[in-house]
């Protein structure tokens, strides 16, 4: 067993490691700070673009960079993964068998998607139209199984209990196979299912009555409160526990000829058994600083945070600023009244060509950055969701400079 030390190590190098990672070196100047990235990935994957490469409207190969050309100069790139979290002594274990000591934390290493936690799902996924947006191993299928459907087919989409990675792409994947299907002329003798482990069809009211009516509009048939809890690939037959009101515990079993579904997700096991996490599992931070609620020198951000907001890359842009300032605050043993307050967003895709661009921060506040009514359906959304933002992830956000549009917290909700 070998022993290093780095005064910064930054577990995971997804987009909230390199994030910080290139912002930390930018602010830190001269300071010559030593930062260390642990992270066994050798790509790295542009997430937010999946639902469209789902819907054949984006290439997957334009969503994917080598991780070696992304990880900032000056920055050690670790090619490995902690399998042990020692917040008392400052150091973590790698699965190599070495152990890493540091002055400074930042964990940061996404969520895993965990198939096994539904019956059926490892075996069924990639084949017989059963396919999901999440993986992109298997993200390519989806658009297989779109244009598979046919007269008489059924369609089955799935939304897990929260919290996931980017809440909205369940039911986005089923509007764009809808408007599919309807330019195809084949919508009406399709029957197209959304199925949400949720109460509603989002988290903010006023984007939930828009949503309801996209549903409507397509003749989507909504189910509440249904988690899919088993698939049979072979039968083509899924099976659903509900989960409120007077007949939960039940269980119904449907036919589907696609049946696109959403993994539950959690963070590695190595976060969620360690002294870092909360009962959930998730690394123990306050909501507005991302600091530690007990290790003052350990700090998170990114979807394996505790943060109580929307897991979305949108969020990350928010929360690296803040990680960022407070740490070399910290590091000079100053105090910093800096906050995170909670943004999210998540450009919903309607239509090919139409996206409702919903931000918002803690508490459900809508919270737009443009002057336009953010309930409405819109082509200039469609354009920064599928080439605006891809532009400023690859070659501002993930170089670390900070981002210069400001969100509208004094929005008054109109409804």
């Amino acid at each position: 067993m070998t022993e290093n030390k780095h005064q910064v190590i930054i577990v995971g190098g997804g987009t909230a490691g390199i994030t910080v990672a290139a912002a930390l070196k930018r602010k830190s100047g001269n300071a010559g700070l030593d930062i260390a990235i642990i992270e066994p990935s050798d790509n790295h994957y542009y997430q937010p673009a999946f639902t469209l490469v789902g819907a054949g409207a984006y290439s997957l190969d334009k969503t994917q960079r080598q991780q070696s050309v992304l990880i900032p100069d000056g920055v050690d790139w670790i090619k490995d993964r902690v399998s042990a979290f020692d917040p008392d002594n400052k150091s973590v274990s790698l699965e190599s068998g070495d152990k890493l000591q540091y002055d400074f934390l930042i964990v940061c290493p996404g969520l895993e998607l965990n198939w096994d936690k539904i019956e059926g799902a490892p075996d069924a996924l990639g084949k017989n139209g059963v396919c999901s947006n999440y993986s992109p191993e298997h993200v390519e299928y989806t658009w297989s199984c779109i244009k598979e459907l046919k007269p008489g087919s059924t369609a089955l989409f799935t939304q897990a209990p929260l919290p996931f990675k980017c809440p909205g792409a369940p039911q986005k994947i089923a509007y764009l196979t809808a408007d599919y299907l309807q330019k195809q002329g084949c919508l009406e003798k399709t029957s197209l299912h959304f199925l949400t482990h949720g109460p509603a069809m989002f988290a903010v009211p006023l984007f939930a009555k828009e949503l309801n009516g996209v549903a409507e509009r397509y003749g989507i048939k909504v189910h509440f409160q249904h988690n899919l809890i088993a698939i049979d690939g072979a039968n083509k037959k899924a099976t659903f526990e509900l989960v409120g009101g007077e007949k939960e515990g039940e269980r119904i079993t449907l036919d589907y000829d696609m049946l696109h579904f959403t993994p539950p997700q959690s963070p590695p096991e190595s976060v969620r058994v360690s002294p870092l996490a909360n009962e959930a599992g998730y690394v123990d931070v306050h909501q507005h600083s991302l600091q530690h609620n007990k290790y003052s020198n350990v700090f998170a951000l990114g979807d394996a945070a505790s943060t109580p907001n929307s897991k979305t890359a949108a969020a990350v842009r928010k929360q690296a600023p803040v990680v960022v300032r407070h740490l070399l605050a910290v590091m000079k043993g100053e105090s910093l009244n800096d906050e995170y307050d909670g943004y999210g967003s998540c450009p919903l895709t309607t239509a090919y060509g139409k996206v409702i661009m919903a931000e918002f921060i803690y508490g459900g506040k809508v919270t737009p950055t443009f002057p336009l009514d953010p309930r409405k359906e819109r082509w200039l959304n469609w354009w920064i969701k599928a080439s605006g933002l891809p532009l400023f992830y690859w070659h501002y956000m993930l170089k670390g400079y900070s981002w210069f549009f400001k969100h509208n917290t004094d929005y008054v909700d109109p409804t």
